[in-house]
């Protein structure tokens, strides 16, 4: 019996390869053995720089101490893949998971170290870039990064912009004299899961400023303040588009690298996909086996789950996911080419108990064991 497992990550919780090694656990407990390859995975949120890492033997893995989402500074990591392929992660300079549950504000969230991030590998000779946008704490349009890059972004006195989302409603023009000189040799694709156009009820402040502890009397502002932005971008740059698939995700970032740096939106999922021989190991294989924290309707828009059943369904293999929790639509998933979701809370559980990282784990092993049992294929069935 050969299975393939590629999970996403357990956010908050488990990484995609802890997920991995966790399901792993669970199948040789039910079978005794098994020819089991375990792939971390990820759709452009966290876990994509280890998984683009883990997809390339001859990648390297860059340290750099640059600003967090607070400007405190930390210890963030990017990659650079065999064919000189930098990337970026951005959650590794501006993510979430940078600040506790009472920093989190995306009035005062700043990009400026993925701009670091951007410039260092730069300067380390890189032009061509994937940046994974997912898992952000910000809500600044890209401008924290702009402004590290040389694109200043200017208030109505000729000096920087505030930081974070409030500096916004003080933009008046944009100065390139600055730009990083070998920036316009670069290329950029961004990989992200996020169609939301960058403002109105389904912009990035109405949308996803809430989880990134945005108050409810603020999330008018910030709206209001993109808008502006947008307005005072297109007086310069006329074929910016704010209303365009993905400008609203991670915060507006998507907007900031399509206008200024010519990025293309490209589905997280996608890109690993076309970065590794996975298919051929899904084809080989008799069983795969994915998941993530949560799976419900947003899953089958395209994250990692649905992405990997249909490349499964390309050769007739089962397709069996493992989720934290389930939500409303997750059954859209099953058309989608996901065959079975196999929640694994196993009781009454505080959602701060089930996140810690050993109870997750544990769960995970427990609930594959009992899948894997199920489907009657350890070595001696009933």
């Amino acid at each position: 019996m050969e299975i393939l497992v590629l999970m996403d990550s357990f956010k908050g919780s488990l990484n995609s390869t802890e997920a991995g090694n966790a399901v792993k656990e669970g199948i040789i407990a039910a079978l005794g053995s098994s020819e089991v390859k375990v792939y971390p995975y990820a759709d452009g949120g966290e876990g994509t720089l280890d998984a683009f890492l883990a997809s390339d033997s001859n990648s390297q893995k860059i340290e750099a101490t640059v600003s967090g989402p607070l400007t405190q500074m930390v210890r963030a990591s990017y990659g650079i893949l065999e064919d000189g392929t930098a990337v970026i992660e951005m959650a590794q300079a501006a993510g979430l998971c940078l600040l506790s549950e009472d920093e989190r504000n995306p009035m005062h969230t700043t990009t400026k170290g993925v701009g670091e991030l951007i410039r260092h590998a730069v300067e380390s000779g890189c032009r061509k870039f994937i940046i994974a946008i997912g898992g952000s704490a910000t809500n600044d349009c890209g401008t924290g990064m702009l402004n590290e890059l040389g694109i200043k972004i200017l208030n109505d006195k000729k000096q920087l912009i505030s930081t974070g989302a409030k500096g916004l409603a003080e933009a008046a023009s944009v100065n390139e004299t600055d730009m990083l000189p070998d920036l316009k040799k670069c290329s950029f694709i961004i990989a992200s899961d996020v169609k939301n156009p960058l403002f109105g009820e389904h912009g990035a402040s109405y949308v996803f400023a809430p989880q990134k502890g945005a108050l409810p009397e603020d999330i008018y502002k910030m709206d209001k303040w993109m808008k502006h932005f947008s307005e005072v971008v297109r007086k310069q740059y006329p074929a910016s588009d704010p209303m365009a698939d993905g400008a609203g995700a991670a915060g507006g970032m998507g907007y900031a690298l399509m206008t200024f740096l010519g990025g293309i939106m490209q589905p997280g999922a996608d890109v690993l996909l076309t970065r590794r021989s996975i298919e051929n190991d899904i084809k080989e294989c008799d069983l795969v086996i994915t998941g993530e924290g949560r799976i419900d309707g947003q899953t089958a828009m395209g994250k990692a789950p649905v992405h990997i059943a249909g490349l499964a369904k390309k050769y007739d293999k089962p397709v069996i996911a493992i989720c934290g929790s389930i939500g409303d639509g997750a059954e859209q998933c099953h058309r989608a080419g996901i065959d079975a979701i196999f929640p694994i809370i196993p009781g009454n559980m505080s959602v701060k108990e089930a996140m810690k990282k050993d109870t997750a784990s544990a769960n995970i092993r427990r609930t594959t064991e009992e899948v894997i049992r199920t489907l009657n294929i350890y070595p001696n069935p009933c």
